[in-house]
């Protein structure tokens, strides 16, 4: 009896073991497969903001120049918010993609 019973244990021992060893493989597969999905979209994303970094900073450059040109005593604060919308895209992208990749 004392014999089964040691038998039972170092089975159950074992089983115990080797499931976490045997879910420890396909977790990190599947943790590295998620892991090159998302980094494989910083590149289009990070370009993207780029653009509409540009876009901004068009539409920014023809409203500051449309209220300099009319002689709005507030041409200095727009400028200020068009320009650190512009770098605040640029830099949030920079920092993302540094901070991810």
């Amino acid at each position: 009896m004392e014999k089964q019973r040691k038998k039972m244990l170092i089975s159950a021992l074992v089983f115990i073991i080797t499931i976490p060893i045997a879910a420890q493989g396909n977790g990190s597969a599947g943790i590295t497969e998620a892991t090159q999905m998302v980094t494989s979209y910083f590149d289009p994303a990070t370009k993207l903001i780029y653009a509409i970094g540009a876009v901004v900073g068009l539409i920014g450059g023809v409203k500051v120049y449309n209220k300099f040109s009319s002689g709005d005593p507030d041409t200095s604060k727009t400028a200020a918010s068009w320009f650190g919308a512009c770098i605040f895209l640029i830099v949030a992208a920079t920092i993302l993609r540094s901070f991810f990749l």
